[in-house]
């Protein structure tokens, strides 16, 4: 790590010159949090793969061509790769640390590299202490259910955890945002459907598959990265995980059910102590009115919502619960700004 910006993380007032590397829809949102959360920008530069102009709330944003020496004199580089996305960091990443810069990715090519931390700032931040320059962005759906899990296996220590994800489309980038709108026009005006992105058609349909099947385990590669990543933020490998990730007709904002067995008894009263004051962490639970998380209410929050909690009658010291939040923020470019932020306040 340069020791000149190591040496300035405790400076508040001072300003960062920041690149994001990537302007799909990830990229799109880094640009706008940074704006949004006041991030000390003293420059922002856009690199892709090619030369051109975005326009980003009414800003005009020039792009450049990402390579090496781009990253010169940056002090962060956001690297904006969606679920499963590579190339960028794979080509690009050590590159940058090479010449001072701080990168930190939301694609997946790093995550368990062991020489780069893999962070959700209010669960792991001590996991930053003495990074190599790099550090990893966790995939969405992993961020999102450790959100309320953490805090509870910090109480209890969790042995078995069970989750079904219904994860939204923006997860695949903004064609299939696109494609869902387009889907849905064409059914209402008794049109054939249109379909590029996805195998199957999604308006109106669940898809049992979240990434690529690349052995003959079963697994998909997102539900081998939920167990893997998992066990690497919480630092616990004991920990048994099944997990089943399915792609829902939804904009943004991915939702998870979960049942969670602990090795010691915790009350579904303590469990929901503990979440309200958990950072980051919404208690919506009151489902006899109705109220409990939605992903038409955590779209564009900063908070993963958490509800529907109540006792695992399957197995002993188990709950479940009921988890949504914004998967282009919580789970991607407001989490990589947040551990830029706890690097800057020197924590």
């Amino acid at each position: 790590m340069p020791e000149e910006i190591s040496d300035t993380w405790s400076l508040e007032m001072k300003q960062y010159n920041v690149c994001v590397v990537g302007i799909g829809a990830v990229g799109t949102e880094m640009v706008r949090l940074l704006v949004k959360r006041k991030f000390p920008v003293k420059s922002l530069t856009i690199l892709a793969r090619s030369e051109r102009t975005e326009v980003i709330d009414g800003i005009s944003y020039p792009v450049k061509v990402a390579s090496p020496d781009a990253f010169a004199g940056m002090d962060f580089a956001f690297f904006a790769g969606t679920e499963g996305a590579k190339g960028a960091s794979q080509t690009l990443g050590w590159e940058a640390v090479k010449r001072g810069c701080i990168v930190i990715d939301n694609g997946d090519d790093f995550r368990m590299d062991p020489r780069v931390p893999l962070v959700v700032p209010e669960i792991n931040p001590d996991a930053l202490k003495n990074h190599q320059g790099f550090i990893a962005n966790p995939n969405c759906s992993t961020i999102i259910a450790l959100m309320p899990l953490a805090p509870l296996h910090k109480a209890a220590k969790i042995k078995r955890i069970v989750a079904s994800t219904y994860q939204a489309v923006s997860g695949t980038g903004a064609p299939a945002v696109k494609e869902l709108e387009a889907q849905a026009k064409a059914w209402a005006a008794g049109q054939p459907l249109p379909r590029e992105v996805y195998p199957h058609q999604i308006a109106f349909n669940v898809i049992p598959s979240v990434g690529s099947f690349k052995d003959d385990s079963g697994e998909s590669t997102e539900e081998i990265k939920m167990r893997k990543e998992t066990h690497k933020i919480l630092g616990d490998s004991s920990i048994r995980i099944g997990n089943t990730c399915v792609r829902v007709p939804v904009i943004n904002s991915h939702s998870i059910a979960i049942n969670v067995e602990f090795e010691k008894p915790l009350s579904v009263e303590e469990a929901r102590a503990l979440l309200a004051k958990a950072p980051g962490v919404k208690l919506v639970d009151d489902a006899k009115k109705a109220v409990y998380p939605m992903p038409i209410n955590t779209s564009g929050k900063y908070d993963v919502e958490v509800g529907r909690i109540r006792k695992d009658q399957s197995c002993d010291n188990g709950l479940v619960l009921w988890c949504s939040g914004d998967n282009i923020w919580k789970g991607a470019a407001q989490n990589a700004i947040q551990i830029a932020e706890i690097l800057i306040a020197g924590k």
